[in-house]
């Protein structure tokens, strides 16, 4: 049997109790969120702070399954590709020599033989992504040098024609890079990362190399370490976050964020033991932390002609913590800016974001070229900030390229999906047609103009 509609009347009533009910859950809510500000703040500050810590330590078990063991160098005997996932922003200037080490089984003996041939640059990272030693070309010349890498707590002798090199915490990554100038460089390239080496005092003591254990990499690849972050719970990120704390203890400026760890119930080697409503709090902080850094990385900010160079503090962050975070996540193992600068861009001349259904011409005047004192790249790189695949395999272009100059001495680079006419081909940089993409420079032992923004990148020019 059909039932018949109910009275406006009793529609009003039940409107009357939803809207009852409605604002009972908005005033418990409101509750909440009330008594739980301070977890939602403290969440979010503590996110932020402890984040390069984490990612350091996510990439440092990836690289063990995917580039080698610990404590011995990796060297990377070519570019990445487009496949290539385990660190966003991979450059193709250079090939990598790397390595994370354990300074509790150390100390360690680094060496770099002479090397006049190229440009070589090996900073050595703290587990805060902080550069605490540079050694190489600008730094310490040509003729090479002996390092004795000791950990925070160690008291030994340094042997003579060692320089010591002490890390503020356990964890040390060395991303080194060695100038290269396309794949027919490898074999040159491959001879000067062979004139690296790495091993205890006690094996360097005793003229001895200890054997590569053996390695086979993980069969199935894990994911990239920025995706295993985003997926990792509230939970498993600060309990992580406690246990590196211990061996890798905050610089004596971090006081106050350490005072706030507390207050959300992490501390080094203790875990937080949440209730309901306290996780509640931390996971809402840790959102909108992460809500917000994605927020700002999308507006233009401080922008040159479109451009955005990094900030000075690069590498040696101080209590930048918002900086050091967004750098862990977009660019883990940037250089100091006096090594290398890195301007970026995902607009054009006029504010638009790059797009591959256009093309575009980046155009540097005579004599205008980027300033440096070893040499210079542009990246394409797609929203996801990986490389992009191309049939050519090409990634960047730079002044090592065989680029063809205007009559005037000025130079073009085709940022575009499909090839340019003629010679122009050698100055085609390729990006995917339809997707969005960036630009990323990079300026090797840049010049003082570069660095004190006498001299900028130019405006890239939508031509279609």
């Amino acid at each position: 049997m059909k039932k018949s509609p109910a009275s406006p009347a009793r529609r009003l009533a039940r409107l009357k109790r939803a809207l009852l009910v409605l604002a009972i859950a908005a005033v418990i809510v409101a509750g909440v969120l009330y008594a739980k500000s301070e977890q939602i703040v403290l969440g979010a500050e503590a996110y932020i702070f402890g984040y390069p810590l984490v990612m350091m330590d996510v990439t440092r078990v990836n690289a063990a399954l995917t580039l080698g063991p610990e404590n011995h160098l990796r060297r990377v005997r070519q570019f990445p590709d487009a496949n290539s996932r385990d660190v966003v922003r991979l450059n193709v200037d250079t090939l990598y020599t790397t390595a994370f080490m354990d300074m509790a089984k150390g100390p360690w003996v680094f060496e770099m033989a002479a090397n006049d041939q190229r440009y070589e640059l090996m900073p050595f990272m703290d587990a805060w992504t902080n550069v605490f030693a540079a050694p190489g070309t600008r730094n310490t010349g040509t003729a090479g040098g002996r390092f004795l890498l000791a950990g925070p707590g160690w008291q030994g002798s340094v042997p003579e024609g060692l320089t010591l090199v002490r890390s503020p915490t356990r964890i040390v990554w060395l991303l080194g890079r060695t100038q290269t100038n396309g794949a027919a460089d490898y074999p040159a390239v491959h001879r000067l990362q062979d004139g690296l080496t790495l091993r205890t005092l006690a094996a360097w003591q005793a003229g001895q190399f200890e054997p590569l254990p053996a390695w086979q990499p993980a069969a199935v690849k894990p994911a990239p370490p920025v995706l295993q972050m985003q997926a990792m719970s509230v939970e498993n990120f600060f309990a992580r976050l406690a246990v590196l704390l211990v061996d890798n203890p905050p610089a004596a400026a971090d006081g106050p964020m350490v005072v706030k760890l507390a207050r959300i119930g992490v501390a080094p080697g203790q875990p937080p033991d949440w209730g309901v409503l306290d996780r509640w709090g931390v996971s809402l902080g840790r959102w909108i932390a992460n809500w917000t850094v994605a927020r700002e990385l999308k507006k233009p900010r401080d922008l040159v002609r479109g451009w955005s160079t990094p900030p000075s503090m690069l590498g040696n962050y101080g209590t930048y913590y918002n900086t050091r975070a967004v750098v862990a996540m977009v660019g883990l193992g940037a250089n100091l800016p006096a090594d290398a600068t890195y301007p970026n861009t995902r607009v054009d001349a006029a504010g638009q974001a790059l797009n591959g259904r256009h093309r575009y011409r980046l155009h540097f005047n005579a004599g205008e070229l980027p300033p440096v004192n070893a040499f210079w790249s542009v990246t394409a790189y797609g929203a996801d900030d990986f490389l992009i695949d191309n049939p050519l395999h090409r990634h960047a272009l730079g002044d090592r390229d065989s680029l063809v100059f205007n009559p005037d001495g000025s130079l073009d680079l085709h940022v575009q999906a499909e090839p340019p006419d003629g010679n122009r081909k050698n100055n085609w940089l390729p990006v995917k047609a339809d997707e969005p993409f960036l630009l990323n420079a990079r300026l090797y032992w840049p010049k003082p103009s570069a660095l004190d923004g006498t001299w900028g990148m130019p405006a890239v020019e939508r031509i279609d």
